[in-house]
């Protein structure tokens, strides 16, 4: 393995001593915000990580090898780089074949951190059942990676953008549970609840660290979704962003924009409509994932 991946020392030597690791995908960094901040916030997120106990690892891939870590220097690359592809599992074997550069996923993150014995990730919030997907079978690979892949992911809940009634269906079949951090209502990204109740609600960082390894003791494949609301006053209102949405969804449609594109499009449309606030909240919510990501790493190294 060595061939494709690279493990930074400081995180290599985290994981020998079995002292805790927060893996953080690199798609926010290259393809969710605009320069600097997308720079700010990554650096940001791995001081929060690190100043609640754990390790924070970065990952993507630069120039055909996985990265778990990024150096300094990576982390600007990837920020402000124009040959940043936007990597998922199916990309993975040609964007490593082909010695490309690339920004992973929650699907490929959630693979290079298995293959670095990596078991907490943070990111803003997962992909799913996009609006329509009855006609468009448009669905994220975030949610088979989540049914295959043994990687707890800490999220905002899933891209409001998205139709997440669905997603939690999805979800419900492939024996993913969904966890609501100190909430019973699972979170809509930008807001602090969608309507949708979680399959658990779990008030501290080692209940959740015990019901992983209990998971992965008993050979459960997969992953498990835990939902942390955005903070109260970063959360946007729900009308405003609806139809923010509804609005950028119907634009989408009309210049035929679909696939891999669609998301970052949707986005950059919402955070026009919202004069920037959106921007802003996806940032905080970040931060607190990471902040509760990097407490549920500490408790399962202590189990």
């Amino acid at each position: 393995m060595e061939k494709y991946i690279e493990i930074l020392p400081e995180i290599k030597r985290a994981l020998d001593h079995n002292q805790p690791v927060v893996a953080l995908e690199s798609t926010i960094i290259s393809h969710g915000m605009p320069y600097p901040q997308n720079i700010e916030t990554a650096k940001r997120v791995e001081d929060i990580v690190r100043e609640n106990g754990a390790v924070p690892a970065t990952i993507g891939i630069l120039g055909g090898k996985m990265k778990v870590g990024l150096t300094t220097e990576e982390l600007e690359y990837m920020g402000k780089g124009e040959d940043i592809l936007k990597v998922s599992r199916r990309d993975m074997p040609f964007v490593l074949s082909r010695k490309l550069n690339g920004a992973t996923t929650v699907a490929s993150t959630m693979i290079i951190a298995a293959l670095a014995g990596i078991k907490v990730f943070v990111t803003g919030g997962i992909g799913g059942v996009h609006r329509d997907a009855q006609e468009t079978f448009d669905i994220s690979a975030d949610l088979m990676e989540l049914a295959h892949t043994d990687v707890a992911v800490v999220c905002a809940g899933a891209k409001s953008i998205l139709d997440i009634g669905l997603t939690l269906e999805y979800l419900e079949t492939h024996g993913v549970p969904v966890i609501g951090y100190q909430t019973d209502d699972f979170p809509a990204f930008f807001t602090r609840k969608s309507g949708y109740s979680v399959d658990y609600r779990v008030n501290t960082p080692e209940e959740i660290a015990q019901a992983m390894k209990a998971k992965w003791d008993l050979k459960l494949q997969g992953g498990m979704v835990i939902g942390n609301p955005i903070p109260s006053e970063h959360e946007m209102d729900p009308q405003l962003i609806d139809q923010a949405i509804t609005d950028a969804l119907r634009e989408a449609s009309g210049q035929g924009i679909k696939g891999k594109q669609i998301t970052p499009f949707l986005l950059s449309k919402i955070k026009g409509i919202t004069a920037g606030k959106s921007l802003q909240s996806n940032i905080e919510l970040v931060y607190n994932n990471a902040k509760v990501g990097a407490q549920i790493a500490a408790a399962y190294s202590r189990l």
